[in-house]
């Protein structure tokens, strides 16, 4: 079956792993995630993921009990190796190859990001997992999404939340918040509309990468954004 996306980077986050959970790892959202990937990589897309951490720890929240930012965001960092370490064991009982790679050097239970070994990695159909954000402090998850997607020549960032796409407003606060089908770079920028932060979507803005947002909990819409599917909110230059 023709795909439309051949090599996406798929940008999750960390909260997006509790479900119902007030902290922590839900087992069924990572049996869940894991099964909407194996249905692309059937497909043949080449899938990359960056997840976040916040489940577990959230580097802006370390100021509030009196550590120091730049600890607090290397605390974040390794957070998101363990969200990655959790989702590389369900993908693989599920019978898909990966590769963790790390930004920050752990080599005991990750790979040490190399570029050109990334890509390989890919074009042998594994799915890769890039944690520990971009290594430095001061920059988030989503930057590290935009980061790793323009070196990887990603064609697209698939940023999978709980809501449908981008609205005018928050929709689980404000019920005449109305969705945006399509976006350009310029005006997500312009009015701030923060579905990720700045610095990711200027990333992405120069490098001519777009960006799907849509609702990571309807189990077939990964599979049908592959395909063509308009669904979501599209973001592009």
């Amino acid at each position: 079956m023709a795909v439309k996306y051949k090599r996406v980077l798929l940008k999750l986050s960390g909260e997006s792993l509790m479900g119902e959970k007030q902290f922590g790892i839900d087992p069924g959202m990572l049996i869940n995630y894991a099964n909407q990937i194996k249905d692309l990589i059937g497909l043949g897309v080449e899938v990359s993921i960056v997840i976040g951490g916040g489940n577990i720890f959230r580097g802006l929240q370390a100021s509030d009990s009196g550590i120091e930012r730049v600890q607090g965001d290397y605390m974040g960092m390794l957070a998101t190796v363990i969200n990655g370490m959790a989702l590389q064991s369900a993908l693989e009982e599920a019978g898909v190859f990966t590769r963790l790679i790390s930004a920050i050097e752990m080599k005991q239970v990750a790979e040490s990001y190399i570029r050109r070994r990334a890509i390989r990695h890919l074009e042998k159909g594994r799915v890769v997992i890039f944690s520990g954000g971009t290594g430095s402090p001061y920059f988030t998850t989503d930057s590290a999404a935009a980061l790793r997607a323009s070196e990887i020549n990603a064609n697209i960032i698939l940023k999978g939340t709980r809501v449908d796409g981008i609205y005018t407003a928050d929709p689980e606060k404000d019920p005449t918040a109305t969705k945006y089908d399509r976006l350009s770079f310029a005006k997500v920028i312009s009015q701030g509309l923060g579905v990720m932060d700045m610095t990711a979507f200027t990333i992405c803005k120069e490098n001519n990468i777009p960006i799907i947002v849509f609702n990571i909990n309807n189990s077939k819409n990964l599979l049908r954004i592959v395909q063509g599917e308009t669904i979501g909110t599209l973001v592009e230059g």
